[in-house]
């Protein structure tokens, strides 16, 4: 697996090595352009799929397990009109899930968390205002977004969330600080549903269907009535090939809250 512990050494290294043969021998300038493009596409990729665990080390799913368990997890909420309608499923169908709240719609839909955790599903820090600047953030100011929604659930609910999804699935090395220092458990997914793509229903649904299996994390928003739809027919379908859904926690077996 690429790390940018690994990959910043070598790369370096490399420049120091063609420096040197430079010394002696003409080197044409695009080779250190080239080694240079290649140090950015693999660093910028490492910061836009969390699955690599280039910058934070991310629990994507668990390929150990035993049980026939997946955990379903919806990201950007509490909505006021979609994730009523997401908790009814999960009722119906005896599935358990895991929510990354945003804090601000916590503090605008405080009763909705509370009814999240009342039905037996658990919650997780999805950063206070989800910005899309968020990946150029300070170390500084993202631990103040995770520590400001981190509080408002501790003085709601009187937990402690030690689970964090990084928002937009963006991690870097000021992410990596806030999460070291804060002592979270960073979140990824190993099956990403494309659910507030344009995508169709049954696209999404085909998508996740073909893919699931046991251990696995998926990502969901409960933010659209096409999620909704999707996470019915999601159900079934696990029904069917005899999963079911838990939450994160329970699945990695790791504590949600300290």
């Amino acid at each position: 697996m690429l790390r940018r512990r690994l990959i910043n050494p070598i790369a370096i290294l490399f420049v120091l090595v063609l420096a040197i043969v430079a010394f002696f021998n003409p080197i044409p300038w695009w080779t250190f352009a080239l080694l240079i493009l290649v140090w950015f596409i693999i660093t910028l990729c490492g910061s836009f799929f969390v699955g690599w665990n280039y910058h934070v080390i991310s629990l994507n799913n668990n390929k150990e397990i035993s049980n026939t368990w997946v955990s379903i997890t919806f990201d950007d909420g509490p909505n006021s009109e979609f994730t009523p309608k997401v908790l009814e499923l999960l009722e119906a169908y005896g599935a358990k899930a895991t929510f990354f709240c945003i804090g601000k719609q916590v503090e605008d839909h405080p009763d909705i968390v509370l009814q999240i955790l009342e039905e037996g599903h658990s919650i997780g820090n999805h950063t206070y205002s989800h910005s899309k600047s968020f990946g150029f953030f300070s170390s500084e100011k993202v631990i103040a977004e995770l520590n400001s929604t981190k509080n408002i659930v501790k003085s709601l609910t009187d937990r402690q969330m030690m689970l964090y999804r990084p928002a937009f699935g963006v991690t870097n090395p000021q992410i990596e600080k806030a999460v070291k220092h804060l002592g979270l458990h960073s979140i990824g997914w190993s099956v990403r549903s494309l659910d507030t793509t344009s995508r169709s229903e049954a696209r999404i649904f085909n998508r996740i269907a073909t893919k699931v299996k046991k251990g696995d994390i998926i990502l969901l928003h409960d933010t659209s009535d096409k999620t909704v739809g999707v996470l019915e027919r999601l159900l079934v379908i696990l029904q069917h090939k005899n999963l079911q859904s838990v939450p994160v926690e329970q699945l990695l077996e790791i504590d949600a809250y300290d």
